[in-house]
């Protein structure tokens, strides 16, 4: 296995469809952009048609006669996620690659159109029932993948206030969040198991050099990153690379977990690494695809979850 590798270690992507969420800026557009120049069709699945556009543009201006497309997606409300997934089957006769990538860090308390925690409803329900809603897409197609992207920060989660109702800790929510994107790729990999077309894996970037991890901090708390941000984080494109390497790399499989290979997986090189205990808790794992399912009322085609090892 190559410990080094790189963009250029991105097999040809031609007569590939890949739709990424959140890929207008950041982790998704470094993302859509190297697909692109491989070859892929590339939907942006994004909040902002405008914002899309101009990645688009961007793309098209980097990778000549690039295919890319900008689709509506606001991940927070599930009528726009529903109505996303109408117009995707309505152009699409197959997709290759699904990358859920769209994420919101430590936003103050809000609520999502549905009445869910802004950051569990956009970063795990928004993504759970566009899969959901997608995978018939994926199905038929051998060699498909769903990647889902989880954070350093994935924590614990806590079933007794899954909506932080009683309370509410910005970072907390936003580590259970991640924690929820974890356990529903590993969750998706063992029903998808049986089926051999289509695999789940997840990635996480480890620190990016992007304004998300900032952008709902105080002042202070963005100087203090900015200061150390050299020593820990590195550039988008960089911090794509684990992302691409489970969307890509013939050698991966389905249940895997990609992250920098450098010290306290910070940054560095793509591999596979592993996620925290909690993610792993079988139990969970199914109890809380049974509560999304409730949630989002969306029921995934055609899987039935095999038996649990003990």
């Amino acid at each position: 296995m190559n410990e080094k590798w790189t963009e250029r270690d991105i097999p040809g992507q031609k007569g590939r469809t890949a739709v990424i969420t959140g890929a207008n800026t950041g982790l998704g557009f470094e993302t859509a952009r190297a697909l692109a120049e491989r070859g892929a069709s590339v939907v942006l699945a994004v909040r902002d048609i405008g914002r899309g556009e101009q990645a688009a543009s961007r793309i098209r201006g980097t990778a000549r006669g690039a295919d890319v497309t900008v689709q509506e997606l606001d991940l927070s409300s599930l009528e726009s996620v529903r109505a996303a997934s109408a117009a995707l089957h309505a152009e699409l006769p197959r997709i290759d690659l699904l990358i859920n990538n769209a994420g919101i860090v430590q936003p103050p308390k809000r609520t999502t159109r549905d009445g869910f925690e802004l950051q569990l409803g956009t970063n795990h329900l928004g993504h759970f029932a566009l899969t959901g809603l997608l995978l018939d897409l994926l199905l038929p197609v051998p060699g498909s993948r769903v990647v889902t992207i989880s954070s350093l920060m994935a924590s614990t989660i806590n079933f007794d206030d899954l909506q932080s109702e009683r309370s509410y800790d910005r970072t907390g929510a936003y580590g259970q969040s991640k924690l929820a994107n974890l356990m529903f790729s590993y969750e998706l990999q063992r029903r998808l198991a049986p089926h051999g077309t289509t695999v789940s894996l997840a990635a996480h970037p480890g620190v990016a050099r992007t304004d998300a991890p900032t952008r709902n901090v105080s002042p202070v708390m963005r100087l203090v990153f900015t200061l150390v941000a050299p020593a820990i984080s590195q550039a988008p494109a960089m911090a794509a690379l684990p992302t691409l390497r489970a969307a890509t790399d013939p050698a991966a499989l389905g249940g895997q977990y990609y992250g920098p290979d450098g010290r306290g997986q910070y940054k560095g090189h793509p591999q596979v690494v592993t996620s925290n205990a909690a993610s792993y808790d079988a139990a969970d794992q199914q109890r809380l695809w049974t509560i999304s399912e409730d949630l989002t009322d969306v029921k995934f085609p055609d899987l039935v979850s095999s038996p649990h090892r003990s």
